[in-house]
């Protein structure tokens, strides 16, 4: 995971030797000079000009050599920096943990600071010990391998590069310890010790009352040797260890009826632990000390606890609290009282419980409380009541569980979004076999009836309905990604033009439409019709939140976001890499934080009954997914909303360009010639497609399931296309392609099915394969079928 800050970067850049010359320049030099000197006496002949060109030439050496002199004071290599490695170097800076990258033999070629700060910055990765060679090695082969350094800490080695000629090594932190094991190590280390110093023993006791750990003081006055040093066996029983007085008070058995009695004051770490019990710490003191000075020193003791502890006197007041309460609690300076850290509704029943605590006997319970400062998720409070620690008689424990909440919550969105996406898919299935006839049969009667008619416009009214019908089954699908998409290579602000003319007649004339492209956005593949949907279904949000207002400015807005600026983003989910955005940003009244992490639920709606399907962001939600992007959404109460759509730029051929829009072909060009083999289980279905694929000249064999059809080949007629549903009883359709293949290995297979072909994409997964989803019109199955057959 990269770190959201730039940690300081210490990347080693590979030294280069500077090559200084031959030893013999300067003295040849010399020669030269001296040789010089005596021509021009012979040339000239006069001596002064001769000894003046001589000492003039000798100066220039003596300043060459002296600065080559301070030169070679300098490292004997130049620190070349390696362009690649610089920016591999910045990309190991965003990294929290240590990481670095060698060479394919372990050398070491950048770092970051955390790196370099672990091992003091000059040991190459594979000598800091264990099985690092062996893992290298394994790595440069493999392309990744593991180590162990220590009990707790490890590395991991990639091979990178784009030939693959790099090493990549990250020495993730070791995983965090449960409560318990913290607890336990505080008490048997550094906080024990403290305790100790203060005359406090210390010891941990599970739910079974075993001895899990104890600081040296305990272990010193209740232990014996093999129980102190950790012998074999099992771990005592802290009940074995010491013996009850009276009250709170107690004493080591160890010491006999002659040891002192000492006082235990009880703090239970888990109520509901797994084995039943509960978890506690005991913190044992001189009984004869003065109980008013327990309190005093008692938060240095509640501070070195991983757990949220509070104390509350008789009168039902806060006395003090460690740290890890007020986190948990939410609060930065305790109230006055412990009811004034929940809601009112649980203000009565912790009230009660303290003070029935506080002054009845010492009792402990769980109270589920909502906390006033974060109203979501219930928590557990334990009260117990506290005896001979002053004014201390109440002990509170809250514990923070905001993060299992969480995942609790996360859990139960992801199992409810699949149980109704697969709730979609059936209901959509059966749905489409119904549309499909309604749609087929309206397709024959608008063929034997003219415009003008009497029943004409009634025809095509139903005809209209069902498209409609057809249409809330593909939102369906949506949402639960199960929708068939039609995917082209396309430019964002194209797709946002064809759609303006459309958004300005939805918006009316109070919502102002601005328009805003970039330049560079690379292509994407999407399907347009889906993407137009897309933003409709945005826009026309945008407008219900602006409608109270009395208007407003709807902007959308296309640009590139380039792969080095995917980190300043800010998002985690969001994978580095190049992608064309397009954001529709609104000035409406916003969405409270509450509701903004619910938006892309199905069947969630703001709006009043009847008057939204809680479908339409949900759709949205499924066709971006499915189209292998990401939406995101910000908003501020009062001041707006902002949708901001990632879509990859699709790296396609640059040869292949554009594809081409196919005309649609005229009823004429639907014609054909030849058998078709139906094979469908539905009666309404099959009759429709058999009557279409008729009156388009074509001679159909009907089969209501793929025994059926596999007799019909059997019997050796000529078939030049097979139609067939996919889901069927029996035998479905993909099971009997497979054994009609066996015999007839080139023929051409038409699938139908009211699935998604995305659901079914495995199972129809055959060579030569066309895929017609339901419902359809008669006119689509004769333009599968003529383009199946013309493919062949």
């Amino acid at each position: 995971m990269l770190h959201r800050s730039l940690a300081p970067l210490d990347a080693r850049l590979i030294e280069e030797p500077i090559d200084r010359g031959p030893r013999w320049l300067v003295p040849a030099l010399v020669a030269a000079a001296a040789a010089s000197g005596a021509i021009l006496f012979f040339a000239v002949g006069a001596m002064p000009f001769a000894w003046l060109f001589f000492a003039g030439f000798v100066a220039m050496l003596v300043a060459a050599f002296v600065i080559e002199k301070r030169a070679s004071r300098a490292p004997l290599g130049e620190m070349v920096a390696v362009p690649d490695l610089t920016l591999i170097g910045t990309a190991l800076g965003l990294h929290a943990e240590p990481a670095a990258v060698t060479d394919g033999e372990g050398q070491l070629l950048v770092a970051n600071a955390a790196y370099s700060e672990r091992f003091a910055g000059s040991r190459t990765p594979h000598e800091l010990g264990g099985s690092l060679p062996e893992a290298r090695a394994k790595a440069w082969r493999d392309g990744h391998a593991y180590a162990a350094l220590d009990d707790e800490h490890g590395v991991r080695i990639e091979r990178v590069g784009a030939r693959g000629d790099y090493l990549l090594w990250r020495f993730p932190p070791p995983p965090e310890p449960d409560y318990l094991t913290a607890a336990s190590r505080r008490i048997a280390g550094s906080a024990g010790e403290r305790l100790a110093a203060a005359g406090v023993l210390t010891v941990l006791v599970d739910g079974n009352g075993r001895l899990l750990a104890a600081n040296k003081l305990f272990a010193d006055r209740a232990l014996s040797n093999d129980e102190a040093g950790g012998g074999a066996g099992d771990a005592p029983f802290y009940a074995n260890l010491i013996e009850a007085v009276d009250g709170d008070r107690v004493r080591l058995r160890a010491e006999g009826e002659n040891g002192g009695v000492l006082r235990s004051i009880h703090v239970p770490l888990d109520p509901v632990h797994d084995d039943g019990g509960a978890a506690t710490i005991h913190l044992i003191d001189q009984a004869e000390a003065p109980s008013s000075g327990g309190v005093a020193n008692i938060q240095a003791l509640l501070d070195v606890l991983p757990v949220g502890l509070a104390l509350v006197d008789r009168d039902g007041r806060f006395i003090t609290a460690n740290k890890a309460f007020r986190t948990a609690g939410n609060v930065a300076e305790l109230p006055a009282y412990p009811g004034d850290l929940v809601v009112k509704e649980d203000k009565g029943a912790v009230a009660d419980a303290v003070r029935r605590n506080a002054r009845g006997p010492a009792m402990s319970g769980d109270l589920a409380v909502r906390l006033a400062q974060q109203k979501g998720e219930p928590v557990a409070l334990t009260i117990a009541g506290l005896r001979g620690l002053g004014n201390a008689a109440v002990l509170l424990l809250l514990k923070d569980n905001s993060e299992e909440a969480k995942l609790k919550r996360q859990v139960a969105q992801a199992t409810k979004m699949q149980a109704v996406g697969q709730l979609a898919g059936g209901v959509a299935h059966d749905f489409n076999n119904i549309l499909t006839a309604i749609i087929g049969h309206c397709d024959l009667m608008l063929m034997r009836h003219t415009p003008g008619d009497s029943d004409y416009d009634d025809i095509q009214q139903i005809r209209s309905n069902s498209n409609r019908a057809a249409g809330l089954t593909r939102q369906l699908l949506a949402f639960s990604r199960q929708q068939t998409l039609r995917p082209q290579v396309l430019q964002l602000p194209d797709v946002v033009s064809e759609v303006s003319h459309l958004l300005k007649r939805l918006l009316g004339e109070t919502v102002n439409l601005v328009l805003k492209h970039g330049r560079d956005l690379g292509p994407v593949r999407a399907d347009p019709g889906q993407l137009e949907q897309v933003i409709v279904n945005l826009a026309v949000n945008a407008r219900d939140a602006m409608f109270g207002n009395g208007g407003g400015v709807l902007t959308i807005q296309t640009y590139s976001v380039r792969a080095d600026q995917v980190a300043e983003l800010g998002s985690d989910i969001l994978p580095i890499a190049d992608y064309s955005a397009i954001s529709i940003e609104d000035t409406g009244t916003g969405i409270a934080p509450g509701i903004l992490g619910k938006v892309f639920e199905p069947f969630f709606t703001t709006k009043e009954v009847g008057k939204g399907t809680g479908l339409g962001l949900s759709t949205v939600y499924g066709i971006v997914k499915q189209s292998g992007g990401f939406i995101f959404a910000d908003s501020k109460v009062g001041q707006g909303t902002r949708f901001t759509i990632y879509l990859p730029v699709h790296a396609a051929d640059k040869a292949a360009g554009t594809p081409k829009r196919v005309a649609k072909p005229k009823d004429s060009e639907l014609w054909g010639t030849g058998t078709v083999l139906l094979v469908e289980d539905e009666p309404m279905v099959r009759q429709v497609a058999e009557r279409a694929l008729t009156r388009h000249g074509y001679t159909v064999i009907t089969a209501t399931n793929g025994e059926e059809a596999l007799e019909v080949l059997s019997r050796g007629e000529p078939i030049e296309l097979l139609v067939s549903d996919v889901v069927m009883p029996l035998m479905d359709g993909p099971t009997m392609v497979r054994e009609a293949r066996k015999t007839r290995p080139k023929l051409p297979i038409l699938f139908m099915s009211g699935y998604a072909e995305e659901q079914l994409r495995k199972s129809i997964d055959i060579d030569n394969v066309a895929f017609l989803p339901k419902p359809f019109s008669v006119q689509e199955l004769a333009e599968a079928a003529r383009k199946v057959l013309l493919a062949k």
